[in-house]
């Protein structure tokens, strides 16, 4: 099972005096920790019965019973990867995961289009080393559908496979690359690659594949690849949810029991590779701090090391509590981020550690630091204490994630991928165990076999790239809109009739009901319940936000919440980060714009002591002046290298010209503004806004509300508000849209991908119930994969790995933006596209007929599916708060969305969109670029960023 903490392996390169203070004396601190339950306790309570049975034909179908909702998770696994990939075919295994959306011989449109009949929701697909799979949640009353367009791809694609297909997928897979490719640290995983696994072995390449071999694959290539690897004895199916597996059966045999069996793939035998020597690599990219990263391989899932590793990582780098976390950024702070994970895949897997360097501390001696830590926890060993905190917050992590019965990491996709990978639906049964009774010994018998081999050290630095881009041979030739196929060559065969089954009748959304209530001190509580996990979230919300912030000192609102968790009157920062792992507990700190909001997420056995926790985060942070110094380094850092990604520099040159600068949506926070802020001011924000009297409590648990009110009382009841006036904030001069467009080039050397956003201020108000016929106009225009703007630009001219348009609703401003990845050579192409099919849009090419009612019917359908975690259901209950709906809002919009028509959508794209008076950023190589925009006939204004 894939293990993460803190960061993506791609990602690890870059990489007072307190109002009504509650004390908490050592006793009751003991005694929290002794209400604790144990971990056995928790993993007992782990469980996904399941029924396993094999067609004829080999296909292995698991079924869990899951009567929550009336949905089902469908996961439809092929046991084929990029390891399986011979030579000269690099990337197969991923583009034919893309090809595999385009359409069936009985589907012969795109399949998003299909799901979305459907009111699918969480679908998509992914392909890694080791596997290829696709996934939806569906309403029940479409499941047989479903099985008909899973089992169609499986058994009836090749004649719906065309050259036009081939070419518009492969170029939309190659902008995928640039999009990566263009990120800071977007080379570093090639190296990783290139330096664990040697040429030949089947991990020597990564799945996105060479531009070369995609390149040069053929239609015949890549219909060899599919017959190959996708036949039913290669595939395992998965349904999770409101189906028993006597009723599936039958369902399952009628669809995929006549498709033939195919050749069977066995997977790629890969040994451990172990290096030689120590290999140290230093690169150079656009980063704003130098990242040390320190990889090892090691063995893959079925490895009895596999959880001793991930819970060693844990410890040393990858809980907030880490040793890394304590000695390098919090005592030492000689930097200023810490990461671990064991990566682990079928065959193997990479171990690593890594640190980013704090801005004027040398490279070498964070390096040598991270060495000697390294060394004394293998001499050493973790301690008990460790291990079970590290254990906990994974079983807790792996709790929450089953609440899902489908989307990335739900049951169905649970119990898939131990089928396909260790051959065993309950693996993750048997690793939760050894997670309950893991011992320090051997954790640390395990780092000491596999850290003290030989490892690969790579340090990013800020520079000039090192290395080159790999471009396709031929962009331009590559383009879908130019191929030109032999006649026929794009028509498609059908080999066996297969008529779509209806979809029954589909039960409409129950969202829960919501009880309003108070606690003695006058906060508000409202509370839904849901039991499909034992789990409790609890969301403290104050009408505060970013917009909160002062404007020369944006920034102050996330660096007090920041600080409330790095320390209180009576813990640390380390005490605090021990307490949650203990627990099991996720404080997380947020809420955008209009709301700061501190959300808990407990195991509902460890409530009263997390309760106990969150209170004293948010009543009695210390503020410590330390602290703040080094989150705000921390801070500084983010900003600078948020401006070093073409997203986050796009995103803080569009907004202040949207909104203005002189706004609360519109100035963005710059390290000027971050620096100016004071501890004394950081206990203004917090007495001004963070308190009882401008607060909202939003529970939603698996418990009775009587059963968690004693524990919120206790918390919060007696929280008094201090003396000083509650802020207030002010948006009386948000921006108007320009009279006309135009366009900022922002110029980023060496870009393979230009990134365009453009959008305007509207008129719209953010809580007008009406509000719901501009989403849906724009799930015409951009919203969702289907719209107007993603399929021309990706699906029809492959110049885009995805271009999306959204409605950016604040409590008090709507916007409207488009944004757009798209390859450098055909950026002004793009821009061109995009101006088009938005002035269309809101003057001659409203929504069509065909687009109302696969939009209106998708929205419906996906209620259910929509409202399956308590997660969202907390989400909505917060939003009709913010926006003054009542309470049942979410039951009634299935009556708003059929009373839409053609007219009442275009109305509000009407009001709300004016093409001409857009604000286009565009991030890319400006000497590149800037010729391609001359015939748009806008005023370009060329910007080098600092």
């Amino acid at each position: 099972m894939l293990k993460t903490t803190k960061t993506s392996l791609a990602a690890l390169a870059v990489a007072l005096a307190a109002p009504a203070v509650i004390a908490v004396p050592a006793q009751a601190q003991e005694a929290a920790a002794q209400d604790v339950a144990p971990l056995q306790n928790l993993v007992d309570e782990v469980a996904i019965p399941y029924e396993e049975f094999q067609l004829e034909n080999g296909l292995t179908v698991i079924v869990h019973e899951d009567r929550k909702a009336p949905i089902v998770g469908v996961a439809v696994w092929y046991n084929v990867g990029s390891k399986d990939e011979p030579k000269g075919q690099t990337g197969f295994a991923h583009l034919f995961e893309h090809l595999m959306f385009n359409g069936s011989e009985n589907a012969p449109n795109d399949y998003f289009q299909y799901l979305q009949e459907m009111g699918a929701t969480d679908y998509n697909g992914t392909t890694n080393f080791d596997r290829t799979n696709y996934f939806q949640t569906v309403p029940t009353g479409a499941l047989e559908r479903a099985l008909w367009l899973e089992s169609d791809r499986m058994g009836y694609l090749l004649g719906a496979v065309t050259q036009e297909k081939l070419d518009n997928q492969r170029g939309v897979v190659q902008n995928e690359k640039r999009q990566g490719d263009n990120q800071p640290g977007g080379l570093v995983f090639y190296e990783i690659v290139k330096t664990l696994y040697p040429e030949g072995h089947p991990y020597d390449h990564t799945p996105i594949g060479s531009m070369a071999d995609l390149d040069a694959a053929s239609l015949e290539d890549v219909r060899n690849w599919f017959r190959d690897n996708y036949g039913p004895n290669n595939a395992t199916l998965v349904l999770a949810g409101d189906i028993s597996p006597a009723e599936a059966r039958p369902l399952v045999e009628k669809y995929f029991g006549p498709i033939a069996r195919g050749p069977v793939n066995e997977p790629a035998q890969a040994k451990v590779t172990e290096l030689t020597e120590d290999v140290r690599v230093v690169m150079q990219d656009q980063v704003a701090a130098a990242n040390i990263a320190k990889y090892w391989s090691v063995p893959g899932i079925t490895d009895r090391d596999l959880t001793a590793l991930t819970v060693g990582a844990n410890i040393l780098g990858g809980l907030a509590s880490s040793r890394l976390d304590n000695m390098l950024v919090r005592d030492e702070q000689i930097a200023v981020g810490v990461s671990a994970g064991n990566f682990a895949f079928q065959r193997v897997g990479i171990l690593n550690l890594g640190a980013t360097v704090r801005p004027g501390v040398e490279i070498e001696t964070v390096e040598k630091r991270l060495d000697e830590i390294i060394a004394q926890y293998i001499a050493e060993g973790p301690t008990e204490d460790e291990v079970r905190r590290s254990a906990t917050a994974n079983l807790a992590s792996t709790i929450r994630g089953l609440e899902q019965v489908g989307g990335f990491g739900g049951k169905a996709v649970t119990l898939a991928q131990g089928e396909v990978l260790a051959g065993d639906p309950g693996f993750f049964e048997r690793q939760l165990e050894i997670l309950a009774t893991l011992t320090p010994a051997e954790v640390q018998a395990a780092m000491k076999k596999w850290m003290t081999k030989p490892s690969l050290t790579l340090v990013l630095q800020p520079g000039e790239r090192t290395g080159e881009y790999e471009e396709a041979a031929s962009v331009a030739a590559s383009d879908a809109d130019e191929a030109e196929a032999a006649p026929g060559a794009n028509e498609i065969t059908v080999t066996k009739e297969r008529p779509a089954p209806p979809i029954s009748e589909l039960s409409d959304l129950e969202f829960p009901d919501v009880t309003e209530t108070t606690l003695s001190n006058g906060i508000t509580v409202y509370y839904a319940q849901r039991d499909a996990v034992p789990v409790t979230r609890v969301a403290l919300s104050f009408d505060a936000g970013s917009a909160a912030d002062p404007l020369e000192k944006r920034g102050l609102e996330g660096l007090t919440l920041g600080l409330m968790d790095e320390g209180t009157t009576t813990r640390t920062s380390q005490e605090l980060a021990e307490a949650k792992e203990r627990l099991g507990a996720v404080i997380s700190f947020g809420g955008g714009s209009d709301r700061s909001t501190v959300t808990l997420s407990s195991l509902s056995a460890n409530l009263a002591p997390s309760l106990e926790l969150m209170t004293d985060i948010v009543r009695n942070p210390a503020f410590d002046q330390d602290e703040l110094e080094r989150v705000r380094t921390q801070t500084v850092t983010g900003i600078q290298q948020s401006l070093k990604s073409p997203e986050g520099l796009a995103f803080f040159t569009i907004s202040p010209l949207i909104y203005g600068s002189n706004n609360a949506y519109g100035a963005p926070e710059t390290v000027e503004t971050v620096q100016a802020i004071t501890r004394e001011d950081l206990i203004d924000f917090k007495q001004r806004w963070l308190r009882p009297d401008n607060a909202d409590i939003f529970v939603v648990s698996d418990m009775a509300l009587s059963e968690v009110m004693p524990g919120l009382e206790a918390a919060f009841g007696n929280w008094k508000a201090p003396s000083v006036p509650k802020g207030t904030k002010a948006f009386d001069n948000i921006a108007t849209a320009p009279e006309s467009s135009r366009i900022v080039l922002v110029n980023r050397p060496n870009s393979p991908q230009s990134y365009i956003i453009g959008g305007q201020i509207t008129d719209v108000d953010a809580k007008d119930p009406a509000i719901i016929d501009l989403f849906n106009a724009n799930n015409a225009l951009g919203g969702n994969f289907l719209a107007r703007l993603n399929m021309n630009l990706r699906e029809t001219k492959g110049w885009s790995y995805g271009v999306r348009g959204s409605v950016n609703r604040q409590e008090n401003a709507v916007s409207y933006f488009v944004s757009a990845p798209v390859q450098a050579d055909r950026t002004g192409d793009a821009m061109a596209e995009l101006i088009r099919e938005v002035d269309e849009f809101v003057t001659t090419r409203g929504v069509t007929d065909e687009e109302l009612t696969r939009i209106v019917n998708n929205e419906i359908l996906q209620l259910p599916g929509q409202y399956e975690t308590a997660g969202a259901v907390l989400s909505a209950i917060q939003g009709n708060v913010m926006y003054d709906r009542p309470m049942d809002y979410q039951e009634t919009l299935a009556e708003s969305y059929r009373a839409q028509t053609r007219e009442s959508l275009d109305a509000a794209a009407r009001a709300a969109i004016d093409p001409d008076r857009f604000t286009w950023v565009i991030v890319g190589d400006a000497e590149q670029v800037r010729p391609q925009l001359e015939s748009l006939g806008l005023p370009v204004e060329t910007v080098q960023p600092e």
